[in-house]
C-alpha cells in the first residue's frame, strides 16, 4: 500500500534526500519518494498497521531533521507560518554576538570585560547550536556522518579549541540567518507555485432533497445538480441547466479573456464563475475531471526526475563524503611540511569542511524544473514531469495529427464547381439530399446552404455508409458521394483533388462541391515557428493523401503522410527516432482516440486539453486550451528553464570550488565558507524564481 505525509519544516533539500534513503532502508518498506517543493513523503510498504508505519517514518524523519513534524497528509491542513519566535531568537543571539565583541575590544581581552565576552559569546553560541548539536547526534546515531549539522557542529568546535571564539560564534549564527532566509525562499518559491496551480475548488453546493447543501466535490455523484455563485470556483464539469455568466478559464487554460456561458453550455472544473448565478448538471465525478488530474499530475511531477536531477543526486551522495576526506588531510598533511602549525592547517580544513556542504547544489536543479513546471501550469500547458520539460527544448522533430490538432475538426465548404447549372441550384440541390445525414460533411452542406430545409420537398433518402446518399427530391433522382459511388450508378465526374463531394441529378453530372477542415488560424504560425527553430515539422493522418496535401500546403508543411492508421503512425515515429539516433527527440502531438498509442510511442507526448480522455492520460504533456501554438511556448519555457538550472549549478560549484580555493590559501574565513553553503542556496532559489516572472 502507498501512504502519503506532509514534512512540515521541510526546507533542505539534501536533508529530504537523506530522509527518503534512510526511510527507504527501513524493514518492510517497499520504496519512499520526497517531493520537496510539495513537502510530501510517500512511502510504499507492505504494513497493514498504519500506525505503526507513522511511528517508525516519525522517528526516522526527527532523528535526521529534528525540527520537521510529520502529519498525515489526509489530516493536512496548511496554516499561516509565524516566524516571530525564530526571528527573536536570531535578533538577541546576534545582540550577544555584537555586544560581546564590543566589550571584548574595549576590555583589550582582560579582565572582567574579556570574561563579560566570553560570557556573552557563549549564550550567543548555544541559543544557534542546541538544535543543530541535537539533530546532529541523532544523525550519527543513524550512521549519517556527513549531514549539515554534524559539519557545522565539527567546524565550531574546532574553531572553539583553536581559540577562535568570534569565529565559532559567527559560525553559527550566520548558518542560522543563512538557513532562516533559505527556509523564508524556499516558502515564498512554495507559495508562488502553488498559487499558479492553486485551482483545486474546496466545495460545491449540491441540492438535496429540494435544499441546497455544502459538500466536498469528491461527494457529488454524476448527474447532480450543483449551484455555483459569483465569484466561486467551478467545481465539477457539467452543463448549464439556468442562468448565465461570465467564466473565467485562465487557471485552467492559461487564456486570460472570459468567456460568456448561457444554458446548455458546458463548463469545467477549476474554472471561475464570475458574475452570475448558474446552477449545473454535473457530467462527471471529482476525479475524472480535468482540474483533478492536472493537480495529481503537477503534484507527481517532481518524481519523474531528469538525467540532470539524477545525477546531481548522485554526485552529492559521493561529493560529500569526498571533501570531507580532503579536509581531513588538508588538516594533517601540510603541517608536517610547514613546520608543525596544526593550528593554521585544522583552521583551514574546517573551512573546506563547512563549504563541503551539499544543500545549494542539491537545492539548485529541482528548484528550477518545479519553479519551470508551475509557470507551464499557468500558462495552460500541463507537464507531467521536469524530464519532459528538459526534452521540449531537445526537440529534433514534431510530429502533428491533423484533425483536431492542426486543423479545428469541423468541416466547412471551400468550393462550388457547378457543371451546366448555377452555384446556388448546386449547392441546394446537395443539401437536400444531405439533409437526412448526419456525416460532418453533411453538416457543413446544409450549413453552408443556410436555409431551411423543406420536408415536403424530400421525398425519400438513402444513406450508404462509406460512400453517399441517394435521395428523391422534388421528383428528381439525386446522388451525393464520392467518385466511386457515382461511379458504381454508371456516372462519370471531372475528378478534384481534396475531401470531394460529388453531385448527379437524373443520372446526369451536375457538379462537386469541396470540404476542407479549418487550419487553427495559430498553425501557419507554429509551423513557421518551428522552422526558423529548425525543428522538422510532420503531418500524419488517416485523411486521404489528397486532404492531407492540400492541409500540408495550406500549413507549409513539407513532409507528410495520408491513409495512415494508428500503428502506421507509430512506425512513423519509431523511423523518425532512428533518424535522429538518440541525439534530438520526437515529439507527437494529437487529441484522439487512436492518437493514444502514438502519443504513448513518442519520446513526448504531447495531447490536446480539448481532446479524448484516453489522450490525455496517456500524455507527457497537456495542451488544455488545444492551441498548438502553446508548443511553442512549451519549448521556450523548456530553454529557459534548462539555462537556469546550468547557472544554478555552475554558480553552486564555482563558489564552492573558489572558496575552497580561498580556505586552502588562508584567504577565506568562516563567514565566506557559510556563504558557499547557505547564501549560494538562497541565490539558487531566487533565480530560480525567475522563471514564474518570464
Amino acid at each position: 500500500m502507498e501512504y502519503r505525509y506532509i514534512l512540515e519544516g521541510l526546507d533542505c533539500a539534501h536533508c529530504a534526500e537523506e530522509i527518503r534513503s534512510a526511510v527507504e532502508r527501513a524493514d518492510k518498506i517497499n520504496g519512499a519518494g520526497v517531493n520537496f517543493m510539495q513537502k510530501e513523503l510517500t512511502v510504499s510498504a507492505d504494513i497493514s498497521d498504519e500506525e505503526s508505519l507513522f511511528s517508525r517514518v516519525e522517528k526516522i524523519v526527527k532523528s535526521i531533521e529534528p525540527d520537521v513534524s510529520v502529519i498525515r497528509k489526509k489530516d493536512y491542513t496548511e496554516q499561516k507560518e509565524s516566524h516571530t519566535a525564530e526571528i527573536i531568537r536570531l535578533s538577541v543571539s546576534a545582540a550577544l554576538f555584537a555586544a560581546g565583541i564590543l566589550t571584548e575590544h574595549l576590555s583589550g581581552c582582560v579582565g572582567a570585560g574579556h570574561i563579560a565576552a566570553l560570557v556573552m559569546y557563549l549564550i550567543s553560541y548555544l541559543m544557534n547550536t542546541v538544535e543543530v548539536a541535537i539533530g546532529a547526534v541523532k544523525a550519527l546515531a543513524q550512521r549519517s556522518f556527513f549531514n549539515e549539522n554534524t559539519l557545522m557542529l565539527i567546524a565550531s568546535i574546532g574553531a572553539i579549541a583553536l581559540g577562535e571564539y568570534e569565529e565559532a560564534v559567527a559560525v553559527m549564527l550566520f548558518y542560522a540567518v543563512g538557513e532562516f532566509f533559505q527556509g523564508l525562499a524556499v516558502n515564498r518559491s512554495r507559495r508562488s507555485i502553488n498559487a499558479l496551480i492553486k485551482t483545486r475548488p474546496e466545495t460545491a453546493e449540491l441540492l438535496r432533497d429540494g435544499e441546497y447543501v455544502t459538500v466536498s466535490p469528491e461527494e457529488v455523484p454524476t448527474g447532480s445538480v450543483i449551484r455555483i455563485r459569483a465569484g466561486e470556483k467551478i467545481p465539477l464539469d457539467g452543463v448549464i441547466i439556468s442562468g448565465s455568466t461570465c467564466v473565467d478559464t485562465s487557471a485552467l487554460t492559461g487564456e486570460s479573456m472570459p468567456r460568456d456561458v448561457e444554458e446548455n453550455d458546458e463548463v469545467k472544473a477549476g474554472t471561475v464563475n464570475l458574475t452570475g448565478t448558474v446552477t449545473v448538471r454535473t457530467t462527471s465525478v471529482f476525479s475524472d475531471t480535468a482540474v483533478y488530474k492536472m493537480l495529481e499530475s503537477v503534484e507527481r511531477a517532481a518524481e519523474k526526475k531528469t538525467k540532470t536531477e539524477n545525477f546531481i543526486t548522485v554526485f552529492a551522495k559521493y561529493y560529500t563524503p569526498a571533501v570531507v576526506g580532503l579536509a581531513v588531510l588538508l588538516a594533517l598533511i601540510p603541517p608536517l611540511f610547514t613546520g608543525f602549525d596544526f593550528g593554521t592547517w585544522i583552521q583551514r580544513g574546517l573551512i573546506f569542511l563547512v563549504v563541503s556542504c551539499p544543500c545549494a547544489l542539491v537545492i539548485s536543479v529541482p528548484m528550477g524544473y518545479f519553479a519551470g513546471i508551475g509557470r507551464a501550469s499557468s500558462k495552460g500547458i500541463l507537464v507531467k514531469g521536469s524530464n519532459y520539460l528538459e526534452a521540449f527544448s531537445k526537440a529534433g522533430t514534431v510530429m502533428f495529427d491533423k484533425t483536431g490538432t492542426l486543423t479545428e475538426g469541423s468541416f466547412k465548404v471551400s468550393g462550388l464547381f457547378p457543371n451546366g447549372i448555377s452555384e446556388e441550384e448546386l449547392l441546394e440541390t446537395a443539401a437536400y439530399a444531405e439533409s437526412c445525414s448526419s456525416h460532418p460533411i453533411a453538416v457543413s452542406v446544409t450549413g453552408a446552404y443556410g436555409k431551411p430545409i423543406d420536408a415536403g420537398r424530400l421525398d425519400s433518402c438513402e444513406e450508404t455508409a462509406g460512400k453517399g446518399v441517394r435521395a428523391v427530391t422534388d421528383g428528381a433522382e439525386v446522388l451525393c458521394g464520392n467518385a466511386k459511388f457515382l461511379s458504381e450508378n454508371g456516372i462519370s465526374c471531372e475528378e478534384h483533388s481534396g475531401t470531394v463531394l460529388y453531385v448527379a441529378k437524373n443520372g446526369k453530372y451536375i457538379g462537386c462541391i469541396t470540404v476542407s477542415d479549418t487550419v487553427k488560424p495559430t498553425a501557419v504560425e507554429l509551423i513557421a515557428d518551428l522552422k526558423r527553430r529548425k525543428i522538422k515539422p510532420v503531418m500524419l493522418t488517416g485523411d486521404s493523401k489528397e486532404a492531407a496535401a492540400v492541409t500540408a500546403h495550406e500549413l507549409g508543411i513539407d513532409e507528410y503522410y495520408g491513409g495512415l492508421l494508428p500503428e502506421d503512425k507509430r512506425s512513423a515515429i519509431e523511423r523518425e527516432k532512428a533518424l535522429l539516433d538518440g541525439k534530438k527527440r520526437v515529439i507527437f502531438v494529437g487529441d484522439g482516440i487512436n492518437d493514444a498509442p502514438v502519443i504513448a510511442q513518442a519520446d513526448v507526448g504531447v495531447a490536446m486539453g480539448a481532446g479524448s480522455d484516453s489522450a490525455i492520460e496517456t500524455s507527457d504533456a497537456v495542451l488544455m486550451n488545444g492551441d498548438p501554438a502553446k508548443l511553442s511556448d512549451a519549448i521556450d519555457l523548456s530553454r529557459a528553464t534548462n539555462a537556469i538550472v546550468k547557472q544554478n549549478i555552475v554558480f553552486a560549484l564555482g563558489v564552492k570550488l573558489v572558496i575552497q580555493v580561498l580556505g586552502v590559501l588562508g584567504l577565506a574565513n568562516m563567514w565566506a565558507a557559510v556563504f558557499a553553503d547557505v547564501g549560494v542556496a538562497i541565490l539558487a532559489i531566487l533565480n530560480s524564481l525567475r522563471l514564474l516572472k518570464k
